[in-house]
C-alpha cells in the first residue's frame, strides 16, 4: 500500500506544475524591418525600424574608434545582415559595419569609425508610414563649422576677380565698361552698389556705398527620413527640392558680389530649428526655403510664395500648409533631448517685426517673378507661423514652386527646363529686392566672416 499511497501523492504534486509551467511563454522577439543609412558631411544617421520599441545599449571604445550597438529582444535577420552593404565608401564616419549574435536574443552591431565621433541615440514613435524606429545619429567630435566653409568659398571667389580684374587693367580696354551708369545689362542697378547719378558719377545723397558680399541660404525642403509630400506618379517632394536649390545656389554664385549656402546638400534629414541656426551662423542676408506644394484634391495648381505671420495665419490654407510643413520634424526625426537653448526662447520680438515686413517685400519680388514661369496659386503673400522661418534677423520666406499632387505640375517638377526656369525666376526676384532695398553694411568682420 505504501508504493501506490506514494505514487498518489507525486501525480498530486506534479500535475498543478504543467499549467503553471506553460503559463509563461518565452515573449516574441520584436522584429526589424528595415535599416536605412543617410551619410552626410554634417553626420551620418543610422534608422532601425521595428515592429515594437528596442531595447538597446551603446558603447563607445577607442584605439581604433568603434561604436557598439547591442539590440536586445532581437533575432538576426535579413535586414539586419544588410546594414554592412548600405555603408559607403564615402561615408565620412563609418568605415564599415559588422553585425552578429552576440548570445541569444542579442544581435551585436559594431560600427568601425573613420574618425572620432559624438553619438546620440533615440527612439521615435510610429508616425505616418514609420513603425517604431531606433535613430543613431553619428557626428563629428568637432563639429563643422559652416560659416568657415563659406569663407573659404568666398577668399576663393575674391580672388578669381581680383586676377579677373587685373587682366583687365593690363589690357588695352578702358577701365570703365563701356556702361558707366552703374546698371546691368538689364538696365537694373547692380547688386550692392548704389545708383550713380548723370555723368556716370555715384549718388551719395541716400548714404554711403556698399560694396561687400551677400549671403543667401537657400533651404531644400525635407530630406532624408522626411520625404515630404508624394506625387500621384511617385516623386518625392525632398529630390525637387534638392534640385531646385542647387540651381538656385548656382546662379547666386555667379554673381559677382553674392553667395550662397545649401542647409542640406544631399538626402538627409536637418531639423527646422538647425536650419534657421545654419542661417543665423553665417550671417545670412536672406533664407529662401523651397519646397514643392500638395494637396487633397489633385486639381489644385500654381506657384506661391508665403511669409512668417505674427498674428496667425492669413488664410485657412495657409495655416493648414504652415502645420504640415511643421510636422517635418516629427517625420525627419528630431532627437528632443538635444535642443539649442538659443533657438527655444520667443522669437517673435521687435526686431522679428520689421524682418517680417522684409519678409513680405521680398515675397513680393519673388512672386512677381514666379509668374512669369506657373500660374500662381495665390497672388499675394500669404504669412502663417512656420518654424523655418523663424529667424529674427533675417528675412525669409518659403516658395512653393508648384503642386507635386497635380499629375501635370509633378511632370513639370521633374523636367529640367521647368527648374531652371523656377531657379531664374527665383534669383531675379532677389535681386529686384535688392535694388530696391539695398543691403546694409556690416563690420569688416561680418564681411569677411
Amino acid at each position: 500500500m505504501i508504493p501506490g499511497a506514494l505514487s498518489r501523492a507525486l501525480l498530486t504534486v506534479c500535475v498543478p506544475i504543467i499549467p503553471l509551467f506553460l503559463s509563461f511563454p518565452i515573449a516574441a522577439a520584436t522584429q526589424v524591418s528595415s535599416v536605412r543609412v543617410w551619410p552626410a558631411q554634417d553626420y551620418t544617421r543610422l534608422t532601425i525600424e521595428s515592429s515594437a520599441p528596442i531595447t538597446y545599449k551603446l558603447f563607445v571604445i577607442k584605439n581604433p574608434e568603434r561604436l557598439v550597438l547591442d539590440l536586445e529582444n532581437i533575432e538576426l535577420n535579413s535586414a539586419l545582415n544588410e546594414i554592412s552593404e548600405k555603408i559607403s565608401a564615402s561615408d565620412p564616419y563609418i568605415k564599415q559595419v559588422r553585425v552578429g549574435n552576440f548570445k541569444p536574443r542579442v544581435v551585436r552591431v559594431v560600427l568601425d569609425l573613420k574618425a572620432e565621433v559624438k553619438p546620440q541615440i533615440f527612439a521615435l514613435q510610429p508616425i505616418g508610414e514609420y513603425g517604431h524606429r531606433l535613430v543613431l545619429d553619428i557626428y563629428p567630435a568637432v563639429p563643422l563649422d559652416p560659416l568657415m566653409v563659406l569663407v573659404q568659398k568666398s577668399e576663393s571667389k575674391l580672388a578669381q576677380q581680383n586676377d579677373a580684374s587685373a587682366s583687365i587693367e593690363k589690357s588695352d580696354a578702358p577701365s570703365e565698361p563701356a556702361n558707366a551708369t552703374g546698371k546691368d545689362a538689364n538696365n537694373q542697378p547692380k547688386i550692392g552698389e548704389k545708383p550713380r547719378a548723370a555723368g556716370g558719377r555715384k549718388d551719395n545723397t541716400s548714404g554711403p556705398e556698399v560694396t561687400r558680399l551677400i549671403t543667401i541660404a537657400i533651404d531644400p525642403g525635407h530630406g532624408g527620413e522626411d520625404p515630404g509630400a508624394r506625387g500621384r506618379g511617385g516623386t518625392r517632394e525632398k529630390n525637387i527640392t534638392l534640385a531646385i536649390a542647387r540651381k538656385v545656389k548656382a546662379r547666386i554664385d555667379q554673381e559677382p558680389n553674392m553667395r550662397s549656402i545649401l542647409t542640406r546638400d544631399g538626402d538627409y534629414f536637418i531639423d527646422l530649428q538647425e536650419r534657421v541656426h545654419k542661417a543665423q551662423k553665417v550671417r545670412a542676408d536672406l533664407f529662401i526655403s523651397i519646397h514643392a506644394d500638395a494637396f487633397i484634391r489633385p486639381n489644385a495648381r500654381g506657384s506661391s510664395v508665403y511669409a512668417l505671420s505674427e498674428r496667425g495665419a492669413t488664410s485657412a490654407a495657409a495655416r493648414w500648409l504652415a502645420n504640415s510643413e511643421n510636422q517635418s520634424d516629427l517625420i525627419g526625426g528630431v532627437n528632443l533631448n538635444v535642443r539649442d537653448p538659443y533657438l527655444k526662447k520667443t522669437l517673435l520680438d521687435l526686431a522679428q517685426t520689421a524682418t517680417i515686413n522684409d519678409s513680405v517685400k521680398l515675397g513680393k519680388s519673388v512672386l512677381s517673378e514666379l509668374g512669369g514661369v506657373n500660374e500662381l496659386h495665390r497672388y499675394s503673400v500669404e504669412q502663417a507661423g512656420f518654424a523655418v522661418l523663424k529667424a529674427p534677423d533675417i528675412p525669409s520666406i518659403l516658395v512653393e514652386t508648384a503642386f507635386i499632387s497635380n499629375p501635370e505640375e509633378e511632370a513639370r517638377l521633374k523636367d529640367e527646363n521647368y527648374q531652371n526656369k523656377i531657379a531664374d525666376a527665383i534669383v531675379e526676384g532677389i535681386k529686384r529686392y535688392f535694388v530696391n532695398n539695398p543691403p546694409i553694411a556690416k563690420s569688416k568682420l561680418a564681411q569677411m566672416r
